[in-house]
């Protein structure tokens, strides 16, 4: 299990870097003389059409917002389920510390953000901005500071995004749904029951698996959910173990998280980043950028999450709920709880959901999330590269 805890964190950390470059590049193709090409490449539109039966028509940053990342939020309901079954939070007291410590990282954010918007009906959708944890990046940041950081605290880190990961979901599904189509509905649930009972006859081939869950993503996109969602019902769908015909005992889960990972780490998210995170920075003033949006998401991020984070942590340890990770001390909680504060990847989805493609905010909106998380980044950083760790204690 340790190896394959390093190995994840080892391509999270490579991933990360790799999104800040690419996050650089996007600035710069939309503050520079590409910036006429960047956005008419954003809003190519892209055309599916089967006959008279199906037509999904969308421009490029959306088949990439709501199909590509169908297959990011398949890898987070694969990590979530291997962890809850077979990993850091299968017990108890494995998984009580981060759960609580996610839940103070979305709630105090969210009040924050509310507080700045909460006469501006508008405004007010974008509440779930700054209560997201880019665990890419944040894990980016750690790799920077190698044996400083004992594995115990990386660890929490993983399992603290994990269950911000999930409260996202819970989030997409229940705020930022719009009309419901029964019709799609029906096909999408009839699609979940073929997948549940191709799980209890133990079907092993992943294929079949993906095929049905190309049915399901198309008929979730219909339905007016939010067509990711349906990466997270595949996921846990897909068996932990079965035996083959050949009569030999695989994980059709593990096999496809394996598979998927890199394409993720590598391909998708960066795409993600390089399609959302480009800001036109030439014509903004002081005035635009410190608006109440910006104010709520930044303070959101680099003061919510990090109070968030460390106060429900604390109240856990002093209730007797959970026990601090081995190896750590508080000063490294904290400085992990303002590392929570980059929110970046799932905070500009969750932006693109509740503001789409308007400039209402001149995108200052992104350009905030971009300032928060780099915030959180740095300050983060330099608390957890000059406190102490505990003496005498491995790192390892």
């Amino acid at each position: 299990m340790k190896v394959l805890v390093r190995k994840f964190l080892k391509k999270e950390s490579t991933s990360g870097i790799v999104l800040m470059f690419v996050t650089i590049l996007a600035l710069l193709f939309s503050n520079t003389f590409l910036s006429g090409f960047y956005n008419e490449f954003l809003h190519t539109k892209i055309e599916f059409k089967f006959g008279d039966l199906l037509e999904i028509s969308k421009p490029l940053i959306l088949w990439v917002n709501d199909g590509l990342m169908a297959i990011f939020f398949l890898l987070i309901g694969l990590e979530i389920k291997r962890e809850l079954l077979l990993g850091h939070l299968s017990t108890f007291s494995k998984l009580a510390l981060p759960a609580f410590a996610a839940i103070g990282g979305m709630v105090v954010p969210a009040l924050i953000f509310v507080f700045f918007n909460q006469d501006n009906d508008f405004a007010i959708r974008g509440w779930a901005i700054p209560t997201a944890t880019d665990i890419a990046f944040a894990l980016g940041i750690l790799s920077l500071l190698g044996k400083r950081v004992p594995v115990s605290l990386k660890i929490f880190l993983m399992a603290l995004a994990i269950f911000d990961d999930l409260g996202a979901i819970l989030i997409i599904a229940f705020f930022y749904t719009s009309k419901l189509s029964f019709m799609s509905l029906a096909l999408a649930l009839a699609s979940i029951v073929i997948l549940y009972l191709m799980n209890k006859m133990r079907i092993t081939l992943v294929s079949a698996y993906a095929l049905v869950g190309i049915f399901l993503w198309i008929f979730v996109l219909k339905s007016g959910i939010h067509a990711t969602l349906a990466g997270i019902i595949l996921a846990f769908t897909i068996p932990v173990s079965a035996i083959n015909e050949k009569r030999k005992r695989v994980s059709p889960m593990k096999s496809l998280q394996h598979y998927i990972h890199f394409w993720v780490a590598f391909y998708i998210l960066p795409i993600f980043a390089f399609v959302n995170a480009g800001v036109d920075l030439r014509s903004l003033s002081v005035e635009k950028v410190f608006n109440p949006v910006s104010l709520g998401i930044i303070l959101g991020l680099f003061v919510g999450k990090q109070v968030g984070v460390f106060l429900f942590t604390y109240m856990a340890v002093k209730l007797n709920i959970a026990k601090l990770p081995k190896c750590t001390t508080w000063p490294q909680i904290y400085g992990i709880s303002v590392l929570t504060g980059i929110g970046f990847t799932m905070s500009l989805f969750i932006d693109s959901l509740a503001y789409g493609d308007s400039d209402a905010f001149f995108y200052t909106d992104k350009l905030a999330i971009l300032i928060g998380s780099i915030l959180s980044g740095v300050v983060g950083y330099l608390i957890l590269r000059f406190v102490k760790g505990k003496k005498h204690c491995s790192m390892n």
